[in-house]
């Protein structure tokens, strides 16, 4: 007897009403065995009753999968060293849990012999790409399906999905209503649509918000907290010893409280479009800052300056989907070495929307209080200052009595 098996594909699956139409898309255009495969980063309570839902629309089989200390330890840890941000305001929450969400869908593939990946993301944002991209980098003999790029897909609206998964006897409570598209991990969550689509028009807070309070409506008192790093690794929170991810939910606690780290960003995509979100970051932006303090009074002038645009390069690397490449794996490796000595703790205070340097203190401090003091002291002689003055300044005076000589001429 001959058997003939259904190829597989590993559907990237989130349990919204787009993913869940995809799957019996897939099985009627495709005839393929679904996979579907969710991939937790700490969005908490959005995983419940998947299970349920995947089997009803026609899933062959579900995982979920939980990478959460995976993405805190591989890839938001060296953000954080290298102080990546994209366009100064984005801490690049979606973009650096995309490609460990990538790499466990090609893990995946492997493991149940699948010939493709689909995804959900449409064909105007970043995520498309950088989906694309780590798939690519592991997988470049798999076949990607992206579903909304796809000539067979003919839905263009949740009206038109939620009736294309009516008719194919999966009847879920799916709003129709339009509301925020917002993607959530452990690290942030980010808000698109509605009055954000318009630059004219202010966010509506009260509405939008699930991680913060606004600064006006945080706490009158300011709040310390103090943390320790090594090697520019967070290790503890006022004396509490913890794992990095546990670290980013305290964090997100503190700051949420105080109406930290959120932003209202016109960011560039790397379509070419520009697009406005609202991003909430708690414990993000007071682990960048706290990183920062810290790493400030220990790296030199020139490591600090370089490092810095190390950083920005990491974030555009980030940003654009390019986590499995050659060029991140180098810059990631300087930015490594800068952290050898970045050890030390850090007190601030949080206070409405504000994060308020308090003190810092580390055995590698290169501050020195007795050259940095007003008075003499035995390491600064405030004569040498000339001599390096006149030769810092030569390029800048021979120019100028070579314009005096000219105009003198003329």
């Amino acid at each position: 007897m001959v058997i003939n098996m259904k190829e597989k594909v590993v559907l990237a699956y989130s349990g919204g009403l787009d993913t869940t139409a995809i799957i019996p898309w897939l099985k009627e255009n495709f005839d393929y065995e679904v996979i579907c495969v969710c991939i937790d980063c700490g969005q908490g309570d959005e995983l419940d009753g998947l299970h349920e839902r995947a089997k009803l629309s026609g899933a062959e089989k579900l995982y979920i999968e939980d990478v959460t200390d995976e993405f805190c330890d591989e890839y938001i840890v060296p953000c954080v060293m290298a102080n990546a941000i994209y366009e100064n305001k984005y801490l690049l929450g979606t973009s650096m849990a995309r490609p460990v969400i990538a790499k466990r869908l090609v893990e995946i593939a492997r493991k149940e012999g699948a010939t493709a990946i689909c995804h959900g993301a449409t064909g105007k944002g970043n995520d498309q790409i950088r989906f694309e991209l780590g798939i690519k980098a592991l997988a470049p003999d798999l076949k990607i399906i992206a579903a909304w790029r796809n000539e067979k897909w003919h839905m263009d609206s949740r009206e038109s999905e939620i009736e294309y998964c009516k008719a194919h006897g999966i009847d879920l409570p799916f709003s129709a209503n339009n509301s925020y598209s917002r993607d959530r991990n452990i690290w942030h969550i980010s808000h698109e649509g509605l009055e954000l689509e318009h630059p004219s028009m202010e966010p509506n807070y009260d509405h939008l918000l699930v991680l913060s309070t606004t600064p006006e409506k945080a706490p009158n008192e300011a709040e310390y907290v103090t943390m320790t790093f090594e090697k520019g690794i967070p290790v503890s929170v006022n004396g509490k010893t913890m794992k990095v991810s546990d670290i980013i939910k305290e964090l997100n606690v503190l700051g949420g409280k105080h109406g930290i780290g959120i932003i209202d960003i016109v960011e560039n995509r790397v379509v070419g479009m520009k697009s406005r979100g609202v991003y909430e970051t708690p414990g993000g932006t007071i682990l960048m800052e706290a990183h920062q303090q810290l790493e400030e009074l220990i790296l030199d002038r020139d490591t600090y300056t370089m490092k810095k645009n190390m950083g920005n390069k990491l974030a555009d690397i980030v940003y654009e989907g390019k986590w499995f490449t050659p060029l991140r794996e180098a810059v990631q490796a300087f930015i490594e070495v800068t952290q050898e000595y970045v050890s030390g703790e850090v007190t601030f205070k949080l206070y409405k929307g504000n994060i308020i340097k308090a003190c810092t203190t580390s055995p590698y401090s290169l501050y020195n209080e007795s050259i940095a003091s007003f008075t003499t002291g035995d390491l600064y002689d405030h004569h040498d200052a000339e001599g390096f003055i006149n030769l810092f300044g030569l390029s800048c005076k021979v120019r100028a009595m070579k314009m005096l000589e000219v105009n003198k001429n003329k």
